[in-house]
Formats: C-alpha cells, sequence, structure tokens
C-alpha cells in the first residue's frame, strides 16, 4: 500500500491503533445522539408551534367573529395557519433525520464496533503468535548455552584426565564418553536454537511485513468508513433542511403577504360601519335664564292649570272616557296569531343578549342586524325549498312506481318541510318589515311632516291626575288616565275582521297595505298595531273622525309630572307620536309604562296643546319633586 497505510507507518502502534478506532466509533454514536437530541427538539418545537397557533385562534366568543372581519385580524389569522404549516415542516425534518441520519448511524456503528472487534482479537492473535516464538526462540537458546558450556567442561575434564599419568584408561575413557556425549548434546541444542532463531525470524517478518499490517490496514479501512459516514450523514441532515426549505420559504412569503393585505383605512371603515348609530351630534347648549324661567313657570302655572274644555293635536289628551293604555293589546286579544304575525316580539332577547327585533341597537347597527337577518332566512328558505322539492320528487317517483317505496313515507317529511318552509317565511315577513320601517323612518328624518293640529270638541269633564299620578276620585281614573290616544276604542273591534285579512297577507299586498294607510309594528309605536293601521282607519277616515268626536274630549289635561329636553331630533311616523327637535323642552305628562315611549305636552300657540308620545331613549327628564 500507499506511505498512507497504517501498516507501513504504524506497524509498532497497534495498541494506539486500536484505541483511535475506539474513540472513533464513541464520536459516532456521540452525533447520532446530538441528531437525536436534534430531532426530539425539531418535535418539541413544532409541538409548541401548533399549541400556539391553537391557542391564539379564535374561540368563537362573543365579538371575535365581529372582529375577524378586520384585515389585521385576517391577516393575523394566516399567520397563525402559516405557523401551524412550519410546526408541520420541522415534524418532517424530525421524521426525515430519523429515518435517514439516526437509522443509518446506528446501523454503522454497530458494524464498525463488530468488524473492529474482529480485527483486533486477530491482531492480538497474531501477536501473541510472535510472543510466543521468541519465548521458543530464548529456551532454545538458553538450552544451547547451558549445552555448550558442558560440552567445554566435558572436554576440559578429558583432557586433563588424558594427560594425567596417575588415573587408570578406564577414567579416561568415562571421561572421553562423557565429552562425546556433552558435545553432541551441545551440537542439538545448537541445531534447536538456529532452528528456532530461523522460525522466530520467519515469523517476526512475516508479522511486521503482512499480517499485522493486514490487521491495521482494516482497522484503517473501518476508521476512514466511519469517518466517510460522518461526512455522509452531516450532508443528509443538511439535505433534509433543504427539502422543507422551499416550503419553509413559501409559509415565509404568506406571512409577509398576510402582512401586505392589512389595509388600515379598510379597518377604519369597518369600525365606523360597525358603530355607527346614525344618530346626530347635539347641538348647542342653551342658555338657561333663570329669572325668566321663574316668569314662564308662573304663567305656565297660571295658564295651564286647569285649562278646561282646551282641544289638543291629534286628540291624545288623556281623561277617563278614554280606553286605558293597555286597551291596544285587548283589542286583538281574540286573534292571537294576528297578534304574533304583526307585533315584533320586542322583549325577546335572542342567544347573543339582543332583542329578537334588534331594537336596542343604534339606527344604523339595527339596519345591518336586519339585512344580515334576512340574508340568513333567505338562505335558509333557498335550502327548505330545495329539500322540499327533493321529497316531492321522491314521492312522485314513489307514486309512479311502488316497487321504488311508498309515498306515504314521505308525506310526513314532507308536511313537516312545509310548515318549517311557512315558518322561516313568516320570520322573513317580520324582519322585512322592520326593514322597510326603518327605511321609511330614515326618508322621514330628511323630509320631515309638518305637523297636524286637530281641533276637538268639549266633551265631559274629567278629574284631572296630580304629580304624583293618583287621581282625586280614586277609582279607574288612574289607567283611564294613562291611556293611548292612538289607542282604538270599542267601535275599532268591529274592524278586527278587516285588519285579519290585510295582515295575514301581508307579504302579498304589501304595497296595497301601504297605500291604504296601513302599516305593520312600528319600533317608534312600541306597541305594535295602532288602530290606524287598520285597513279603513287612516287618517281622515269616517271611523277616526268618529273617535275624534265622540270619544277624545278633555275638561281637565293631565298635570305634568315634570320636564324633559330632547337629545336627538324625532319625526313622528306613527299615529300617537308627536316629533320633536333637538334640545326642544317638553312637558312630561305619563311616564315610561315600559314600553320604551314617555308620553309628553306642548304649548303651541293660544290655548291649543300637542300631546303624544317619544321615546323615552331620545329625552332627558327632571321631574318635580
Amino acid at each position: 500500500m500507499g506511505t498512507n497505510s497504517w501498516g507501513i507507518e504504524l506497524w509498532d502502534q497497534f495498541h494506539n491503533i486500536g484505541a483511535h478506532t475506539l474513540k472513533g466509533t464513541d464520536f459516532l454514536d456521540k452525533y447520532g445522539n446530538f441528531v437525536k437530541d436534534r430531532c426530539a427538539i425539531e418535535i418539541e418545537y413544532a409541538a409548541k408551534l401548533r399549541r400556539l397557533a391553537k391557542n391564539y385562534q379564535p374561540k368563537g366568543k362573543k365579538g371575535e367573529d365581529e372582529d375577524n372581519e378586520f384585515t389585521s385580524h385576517q391577516a393575523f389569522k394566516n399567520v397563525l395557519k402559516e405557523t401551524n404549516d412550519l410546526a408541520g415542516q420541522r415534524e418532517i425534518v424530525a421524521e426525515n433525520l430519523q429515518s435517514q441520519v439516526i437509522s443509518g448511524i446506528t446501523l454503522l456503528s454497530k458494524t464498525l464496533r463488530e468488524e473492529r472487534k474482529k480485527a483486533i482479537q486477530e491482531g492480538n492473535d497474531l501477536t501473541q503468535q510472535l510472543v510466543s516464538q521468541i519465548s521458543a526462540l530464548d529456551r532454545a537458546k538458553r538450552n544451547y548455552e547451558k549445552a555448550y558450556r558442558e560440552a567445554e567442561k566435558a572436554v576440559e575434564n578429558y583432557q586433563k584426565a588424558d594427560a594425567d599419568f596417575n588415573l587408570s584408561r578406564a577414567e579416561v575413557e568415562k571421561q572421553r564418553h562423557n565429552m562425546t556425549l556433552k558435545c553432541a548434546q551441545s551440537d542439538d541444542a545448537k541445531n534447536e536454537y538456529a532452528n528456532q532463531l530461523q522460525k522466530s525470524n520467519k515469523l517476526q517478518h512475516s508479522h511486521y511485513h503482512s499480517a499485522l499490517p493486514a490487521v491495521c490496514n482494516k482497522l484503517q479501512e473501518l476508521d476512514e468508513k466511519r469517518t466517510q459516514g460522518i461526512k455522509e450523514f452531516i450532508k443528509c441532515s443538511a439535505d433534509v433542511e433543504a427539502q422543507v426549505a422551499p416550503i419553509i420559504a413559501r409559509c415565509l412569503e404568506g406571512i409577509v403577504r398576510a402582512s401586505e393585505s392589512i389595509r388600515e383605512k379598510e379597518d377604519s371603515f369597518k369600525v365606523i360601519e360597525r358603530y355607527q348609530s346614525g344618530f346626530q351630534p347635539p347641538g348647542d347648549l342653551p342658555f338657561e335664564d333663570l329669572s325668566k324661567m321663574d316668569s314662564e313657570s308662573t304663567h305656565n302655572s297660571q295658564t295651564n292649570f286647569p285649562l278646561p274644555n282646551h282641544p289638543t293635536i291629534k286628540g291624545t289628551i288623556s281623561g277617563k272616557g278614554i280606553k286605558a293604555r293597555k286597551g291596544i293589546f285587548t283589542i286583538f286579544s281574540s286573534n292571537k296569531k294576528l297578534l304574533e304575525a304583526c307585533i315584533t316580539v320586542k322583549n325577546t332577547i335572542t342567544a347573543d343578549g339582543m332583542k329578537d327585533d334588534f331594537s336596542d341597537l343604534p339606527p344604523s347597527q339595527r339596519k345591518k342586524k336586519l339585512q344580515s337577518k334576512i340574508q340568513e332566512l333567505q338562505k335558509s328558505i333557498g335550502q327548505e325549498q330545495g329539500a322540499r322539492d327533493g321529497l316531492i320528487k321522491m314521492k312522485g317517483v314513489y307514486e309512479s312506481n311502488a316497487l321504488l317505496g311508498d309515498p306515504q313515507t314521505v308525506q310526513g317529511q314532507l308536511k313537516q318541510c312545509e310548515h318549517n318552509l311557512e315558518k322561516l317565511k313568516n320570520e322573513l315577513r317580520k324582519y322585512q318589515i322592520l326593514l322597510d320601517e326603518m327605511n321609511t323612518n330614515h326618508n322621514n328624518q330628511h323630509s320631515p311632516q309638518p305637523n297636524r293640529i286637530t281641533h276637538h270638541q268639549n266633551g265631559n269633564h274629567r278629574t284631572s291626575r296630580h304629580s304624583n299620578g293618583s287621581n282625586d276620585d280614586g277609582d279607574e281614573a288612574v289607567d283611564d288616565a294613562r291611556s293611548l290616544s292612538r289607542s282604538a276604542s270599542e267601535n275599532n273591534v268591529n274592524q278586527q275582521n278587516g285588519a285579519q285579512n290585510g295582515l295575514l297577507n301581508i307579504n302579498n299586498n304589501n304595497n296595497e297595505n301601504n297605500n291604504n294607510g296601513s302599516s305593520s309594528a312600528s319600533p317608534e309605536s312600541g306597541l305594535g298595531t295602532s288602530h290606524s293601521s287598520l285597513p279603513g282607519s287612516g287618517q281622515g277616515s269616517t271611523n277616526d273622525q268618529h273617535l275624534n268626536e265622540d270619544m277624545y274630549f278633555e275638561s281637565d289635561p293631565l298635570q305634568p309630572l315634570g320636564t324633559c329636553k330632547a337629545l336627538y331630533p324625532f319625526d313622528a311616523t306613527s299615529e300617537g307620536s308627536i316629533p320633536m327637535a333637538e334640545s326642544e323642552e317638553l312637558y312630561v305628562i305619563e311616564l315610561d309604562q315600559g314600553d320604551g315611549w314617555t308620553r309628553v305636552r306642548r304649548m303651541v300657540s293660544g290655548n291649543m296643546m300637542e300631546e303624544g308620545f317619544v321615546p323615552t331613549s331620545y329625552i332627558e327628564s327632571t321631574l318635580y319633586a
């Protein structure tokens, strides 16, 4: 072999070669443990990345779904997705390192240890043979030296005996025989020593020039194989990383795209869409001149209380002859389905904590909720219609071929589907009516209607209600004083059948009902359908005139319970409500009975007064002590 051969260059370093190869195998195992620990870290890192992405995923809590519409939230959601993909790539790295590197290192280490053990054993055997031969040579040499000295001594003794004439011939012959024996033994020892020396030289030459170098070269091959294996494993580890690098780069590109998708102006606009109430900012606060207020209050106390036979606007002044405020509901108590179809259940609370008709939201937000609800119902109706059409086709197939199935098995499902469809359509009509009313109110706010003043004849005198809400007579006048002028009288009960026909067909005759002056439950009225919403009871009709002339008479108006100030402008769009301007001051004559409306009064001119209902949330009340 070449000059880099361990067998030639390290012929006398077999022990060190063995120690070096052992350290090399241990180093290979050390690198294997490094890769194993790295795999464990990659797996742990991937698991923590996945857990991190999971912990920051939207939990579907209230408000989080709405926040997802912002571009920053959507970008963060994409970042979480890319982070989860990055975790997947780290898991792939760990799996490939385990299958391609760690398993290879384990197999190579096992092979190297076994082959090294054999080579070391072979080298030890060769060394032991050489040592044994050298020992035999040493013994042969010692035997030869001993025999040689004995032969010399025997020769010397024979020469002395042969020179000594005093000894007998027999003794001389004995010395000669001993000399011959010792010389023969010396020659045999010499020959044995020469033979052992020849064997030792031959074995030693073979040992140091062929046998032991072959073992050293084998150990060299094993060490180079180990070194080459480490080289390949390190490169393979890098290749494993390189294989997932393009995917990781795409993940990072996705994160960059997510950041670029953030639109701050768009998010700002969405904030406006979410929280815009639709109200106008309040005007300037008026200067309150206490001296004028005192004089005006004194003048009002002298002129307003009592004011006998003062006609009212829209016929809303209270008296004993008017029905109690709850009378509007008693009109329709005989027809519960009609009430459910026309009156929005304002006090129903949905799962998200809002009212069923979203009346607790500002106008803009309520309109968006209504539009979203309508779209949701339309989608549900489309799905239900598809299911119904499928059942109808299935029933037709069963009827045409009885072998395929019994049509009666589909009939029950078809009825249930029709029931669900009708229920959804009713719900859709309700929300469409609410949306139409909101649009109508919005248009009316931009085109205010002139106040309509209706003079009423003097009627029977009624007892007045004091500031504490009690009556002097102590009878049913308390309920009578809280009546709504827009609630129907007994004469309107005769119109109930016409109202049922008009309201139950509200989806098909919506335009006709609007032209006739009828309307569904108004969010301003707070009570659903008033008598003015019934067919034939529009403003200026015979029945309405009859009510104005025969029922809404006033002798003593109710005493004010306090004053109120309009926080926002309000345009009356339903009978019984009155418009008011922002910052306008009115008299409170009846508190909110739980329906969200407060009864107020304003002085118009001369002896004319205007009474009606306004939203409680639109005013700031100050009650008298």
